[in-house]
């Protein structure tokens, strides 16, 4: 959670990703998805927490970062000569801009109509 958070943080005008959003959705995540995009998360948020000597942001795991440090982490990640860290990023934003953008404070920032509930009938077959 800290690590999709960290990668869409909130600005002046909008907001960034919610923890208790990020929660409720990676415990639906976790019961839905497959196994392999499960695991692909998994394995992003462990290179993630576990990079920061890689781009320059010190030498703990990215959860001990300050704000600052944290941010300069997530930024470096993105744009890391090495596109297997670049890949993290992509995996990390993609996941955190799905809470992001389902967000009712996100759209109503953006002068969006919230999305309606799931009606998950499609569950239950």
């Amino acid at each position: 959670m800290h690590a999709l958070c960290a990668t869409l943080p909130a600005s002046e005008k909008v907001p960034g990703v919610d923890p208790k959003r990020c929660a409720e959705f990676l415990r639906r995540f976790s019961r839905e998805a497959p196994r392999l995009p499960r695991l692909a998360l998994h394995v992003a948020v462990l290179v993630f927490q576990g990079s920061p000597p890689l781009t320059g942001a010190g030498w703990r795991p990215a959860l001990w970062l300050t704000p600052e440090a944290l941010a300069r982490h997530s930024e470096k990640l993105a744009s890391h000569p090495l596109y297997h860290l670049r890949q993290v990023s992509l995996m990390l934003k993609t996941m955190a801009g799905l809470v992001w953008g389902a967000d009712p404070a996100v759209r109503a920032a953006l002068f969006m109509e919230p999305y309606a509930d799931d009606p998950s009938h499609w569950r239950e077959r």
